[in-house]
């Protein structure tokens, strides 16, 4: 069973200084229907307007994922990080028994990035920061594992039964992913246009997948895709 998500139809709002995209509620944007998927609680797509940015505030018991799209977002942290990421640069934060951090642009063009919430395993979690490059676009063609419980292929650590991938493909370009038994996926479009066991997918849009034991991805476009393995 595929469920599709347009991306037309997710909350939006603009601030001048932030345009925001949820895909599950946030903040402002409120809908019961869309509460997240599985342990999947959170996919904002942002675009954080030059020399803006998210002061510092705090969070709590959340595994937040930040994967940068254009431009350079600057990092700062109650545990002494600051750090600009770009493209290809992911930031996995456990935010745990409570972290405080900004989220910046102080530079001359617009940062476009998705933050990611996954909800914990457990409440009141260490808090950690860890981020790591992966050769996402060097290397197109297949998934890169990039956020795993287990760190494995040097994945960053999160604390959830939750694999994150993320690819970028050319046009015409196939891949199968094998779901386990019981596993569920969600896939979120970065850009591009695919076909998922034949249900076609635009950029922005998202799709929630449950008893299916394979993906048959088929590339229309040149693309770039993030996909969650979820139990």
């Amino acid at each position: 069973m595929i469920t599709v998500r347009k991306s037309a139809d997710r909350g939006h709002v603009d601030h001048g200084w932030l345009d925001a995209r949820h895909t599950f509620s946030f903040g402002r944007y409120s809908d019961p229907a869309h509460m997240g998927f599985r342990a999947l609680r959170v996919i904002n797509e942002d675009v954080v307007a030059a020399r803006t940015g998210f002061s510092e505030h705090p969070h709590r018991d959340m595994e937040i994922v930040t994967y940068p799209l254009s431009g350079a977002l600057r990092h700062g942290d109650s545990l002494g990080h600051q750090e600009d990421i770009r493209h290809g640069t992911v930031q996995a934060m456990t935010a745990g028994s409570g972290i405080r951090h900004s989220e910046t642009n102080p530079h001359d063009e617009p940062v476009h990035l998705l933050q990611i919430w996954i909800l914990p395993k457990a409440k009141g979690l260490e808090p950690s920061h860890a981020s790591r490059s992966f050769p996402i676009v060097e290397q197109p063609g297949r998934l890169h594992q990039i956020a795993s419980p287990d760190g494995a292929d040097g994945s960053l650590t999160i604390n959830q039964d939750v694999r994150v991938h993320a690819g970028v493909f050319a046009k015409g370009a196939n891949e199968t992913v094998a779901l386990g038994e019981g596993r569920h996926a969600w896939i979120q479009v970065v850009r591009g246009t695919l076909g998922v066991n034949g249900v076609m997918l635009a950029k922005g849009d998202g799709a929630a997948i449950s008893d299916e034991s394979s993906l048959d991805l088929r590339f229309d476009e040149d693309s770039e895709i993030l996909l969650f393995d979820l139990n």
